[in-house]
């Protein structure tokens, strides 16, 4: 039977769900938002609370009660009063980076943790909470002043507290989550010129940079958008800005441009035609590049500009969005190759990356499979999980929080 029709799998899936959102409930911190967890689910003092991590959670929590379960309505609560509290730059507006007891400790506003505030807050919305509206407004409000740049279609990278001192880098993977966030939005906050604003940002990444340099996907620019291919060499396994091409956002960007496709043709906007076949070229080519390329199962995290892996270790949320690109890929062209993938994805995740002991999934695995700590320590957020669990189960458009909300949920 194919997997993705099977009643027991579908049962295990909203199983896993429950189990991934059990050990995310002890992430709560007292200083507000949600802290770092260790392997064993217990928050790790010796990490401030992060901006990206808080949303995550925020964002968990309401699938969590849209799904069904109103005790999480205080964990959506608690992070909407933190993104209105604590994280929050009264001074200047946006949100720190990162937050300690005393304060800031990263208080720089970075477009990767405001889009995540966009995100959180359209899942707030969605479940039901009432200043997440307005929470959505004012994130949006910010972004638009500051983080988008209209006559690029992209989006900034950072400033300093005051949004003084814009950053000479800019990044890619910001930009994905942009267009997550942004494709959210659009749902709960009717919205159609974000989906614009998405496809302005996937054309460019998609359809010129990816498609132009064989599918491995620069990341890393210039102010002028020039590529920086040599960036982050002596770094390459920096857990946000690796060098060379990133096999999960090659996956992630396939599954995004297959939902903003979805998204703009429900809006009765007109959607490209080269958005699907760029969406199956880039699953091919990490699956190509990326899956047992070097004698184990599992994907490597990151390969030069030749398709040479460079990043051997397996990162969890590379898994989960090999099953959300697969599955994407199965409900838009019925493909049975996608859904004998979603299999493999998922048999692999069951057999090396879920924690049936501790709890959650193990965040990295070294390259012979076993536990690993040299790009992530412990297990941050249940957020890339979490999804693979509730894709499957939903269709490829609205958004997860206005599925949830609309009932649609196998």
């Amino acid at each position: 039977m194919n997997l993705l029709e099977d009643p027991a799998h579908l049962a295990w899936l909203e199983a896993e769900a429950d189990r991934l959102l059990a050990f995310g409930r002890a992430s709560r911190s007292a200083i507000g938002g949600f802290g770092w967890l260790d392997d064993d689910g217990v928050t790790d003092p010796s990490h401030p609370v992060e901006l990206w991590i808080s949303c995550r959670m925020t964002h968990s929590y309401a699938l969590s009660v849209l799904r069904g379960n109103s005790a999480d309505r205080a964990l959506v609560n608690h992070g909407v009063a933190s993104l209105r509290g604590a994280l929050r730059d009264d001074a200047h507006g946006g949100w720190f980076a990162s937050i300690g007891p005393d304060g800031p400790v990263n208080d720089a506003k970075e477009t990767y943790g405001h889009a995540f505030v966009i995100l959180a807050s359209s899942s707030a919305a969605a479940a039901g909470h009432p200043e997440a509206a307005a929470l959505l407004d004012e994130a949006l409000a910010v972004f638009d002043e500051h983080f988008w740049d209209d006559e690029q279609g992209l989006a900034r990278e950072a400033y300093a507290a005051d949004w003084s001192g814009l950053s000479d880098y800019r990044g890619v993977n910001a930009n994905m989550h942009t267009v997550e966030a942004y494709l959210a939005a659009a749902d709960v906050a009717a919205r159609p010129d974000l989906l614009e604003r998405a496809l302005r940002i996937t054309t460019r990444v998609v359809n010129e940079w990816a498609r132009n340099n064989q599918w491995r996907l620069p990341e890393h620019f210039t102010p002028e958008w020039e590529p920086l291919l040599e960036y982050n060499r002596d770094e390459p396994a920096h857990p946000f800005r690796p060098y060379g091409a990133t096999i999960g956002h090659l996956l992630e960007w396939s599954r995004l441009t297959l939902q903003l496709e979805a998204s703009l043709l429900r809006a009765g906007l007109d959607a490209p035609r080269w958005m699907v076949g760029a969406a199956r070229e880039l699953y091919d080519a990490a699956v190509r590049e990326g899956w047992n390329v070097d004698g184990a199962p599992g994907f490597v995290y990151t390969i030069d500009w030749n398709g040479v892996p460079v990043v051997r270790d397996r990162m969890h949320w590379v898994t989960a969005e090999a099953i959300g690109a697969a599955l994407t890929l199965w409900l838009r062209e019925g493909d049975e190759a996608m859904a004998a993938d979603y299999a493999l994805w998922w048999n692999y995740a069951r057999e090396h990356h879920l924690d049936l002991v501790g709890g959650s999934w193990w965040h990295e695995l070294a390259p012979d499979n076993t536990v690993g700590h040299s790009v992530w320590e412990g297990k941050p957020d249940i957020y890339h999980a979490l999804q693979a669990t509730l894709f499957p189960r939903l269709p490829i458009t609205p958004s997860l929080a206005s599925a949830l909300g609309a009932g649609l949920l196998q």
